[in-house]
């Protein structure tokens, strides 16, 4: 596993949990910990919250899978799947090195290969 344990509950842990607490029950501890009033914090949270959604880790592997199965443009695929070309050529790289990254192990023995063909400075 690339992540720790805690990380992966830090809705538990972290403190934005305390302070959505706070923020209802204890407006003035709030105000303390962030040296801003709640309103003044949630003004600032719409000032610098993304416009759109951000894209899915699901969509991101939908868009990389159907590229691998169909070499379609990035041109072509941002018409089905409304992710900018741009975008694309970001995300399908990434979401490749990851798919390496997490099978390699179990499904890519690409040591083994090479050993069996007796190339062992690849």
């Amino acid at each position: 596993m690339w992540l720790k344990k805690w990380l992966l509950e830090k809705e538990k842990y972290s403190d934005i949990r305390l302070l959505k607490d706070l923020a209802c029950d204890e407006p003035d501890d709030f105000k303390n910990y962030l040296r801003m009033e709640i309103s003044t914090f949630n003004e600032l949270l719409k000032m610098v919250t993304p416009m759109r959604n951000c894209i899915t880790a699901e969509e991101r592997l939908t868009v990389t899978l159907r590229f691998l199965a169909t070499g379609r443009s990035y041109e072509c695929l941002n018409f089905s799947y409304g992710i900018s070309p741009q975008s694309l050529g970001r995300i399908i790289p990434e979401t490749c090195a990851v798919i390496f990254n997490v099978l390699k192990n179990n499904f890519f023995k690409m040591e083994e290969y090479l050993n069996t063909l007796h190339f062992g400075g690849c």
